[in-house]
């Protein structure tokens, strides 16, 4: 059976909660990804200025300095990152605030808590398909 971990899937978590982006960190290295992380929005704006695009930015929408939505914006504006695939993460669950994500350009949202399963699942669906492994 193939190895269906991310050996080539880089993750930037912009979480301003620490137990939440250890957690995250401690999950998605342990199925293979190389993990980013940024404590605030202005951290996560610092990173995507500086730094390659990475497969997937995992977001917290309530950031302190700049928020989700705001960081969205800045990360869509630059040409090397505007097709990286975003997840948004909030504990507000309302359908505005789910459609208000989407509409601003992430590619997804996840309420918290959510169990890894579901995280791994979206994942899934914006990591690149590793064709070397037999």
């Amino acid at each position: 059976m193939p190895d269906t971990r991310a050996s080539n899937a880089s993750v930037l978590i912009v979480e301003d909660d620490e137990l939440t982006s250890s957690l995250l960190k401690f999950l998605l290295e342990r199925e293979r990804y190389t993990v980013e992380l940024a404590a605030d929005g202005r951290a996560g704006l610092t990173y995507i200025q500086n730094h390659a695009p990475t497969t997937i930015v995992l977001m917290d929408v309530m950031l302190p300095f700049l928020d989700g939505f705001e960081l969205l914006r800045e990360l869509r504006a630059l040409e090397a990152w505007r097709d990286t695939r975003v997840i948004m993460l909030s504990a507000k669950s309302q359908g505005s605030e789910i459609a208000r994500a989407l509409d601003a350009g992430a590619d997804d949202y996840l309420v918290k808590p959510f169990k890894p399963e579901e995280l791994f699942a979206r994942l899934r669906r914006y990591r690149p398909v590793d064709r070397s492994a037999p």
